[in-house]
């Protein structure tokens, strides 16, 4: 049976802060990001089959990767849980901002990490993560491959 694989485009707003960091992203910023997510499956070939011919419903993955991702993270600001931003943070979510103090550095490596993991455990089991690309700028971005873990 053929494999194929799928990607869908996701975009969003977030801003963070690199707390230790030694530049310019040390400061409060955000960036519009912008996620591909590729996943690998065989088409259906059930006749009859109401998803015929897809690996997956695009509607499905969009469903999925908005609820884990997109919904969570658009418009909120990333802190490092360690970050000496605390304060900031408590100040914002409790002026209704959101706020996401992540147990990771909040890079796009990490992001994307964090993102593998939480798509992979909504994906029915005949489908796989292949791959995520977290673009932070035009000419930036972090990609990972199940291949290479």
């Amino acid at each position: 049976m053929s494999k194929i694989r799928i990607t869908k485009q996701f975009s969003f707003e977030t801003g963070h802060a690199l707390f230790g960091y030694d530049g310019k992203c040390r400061n409060v910023h955000g960036h519009s990001y912008k996620l591909s997510v590729t996943v690998i499956g065989s088409p259906i070939e059930e006749e009859g089959a109401v998803k015929l011919g897809m690996v997956i419903d695009f509607s499905d993955l969009k469903k999925i990767v908005k609820e884990e991702v997109v919904d969570v993270f658009d418009h909120a600001t990333v802190f490092n849980k360690n970050t000496p931003h605390i304060e900031l943070a408590k100040e914002l979510t409790n002026r209704g901002h959101a706020v996401i103090l992540a147990n990771y550095q909040p890079t796009s490596e990490n992001m994307v990490l964090d993102f593998a993991d939480k798509i992979k455990a909504r994906l029915p089991k005949n489908i796989a993560l292949f791959s995520l690309r977290l673009q932070e700028t035009d000419s930036s971005f972090a990609e990972w491959f199940a291949s290479d873990n």
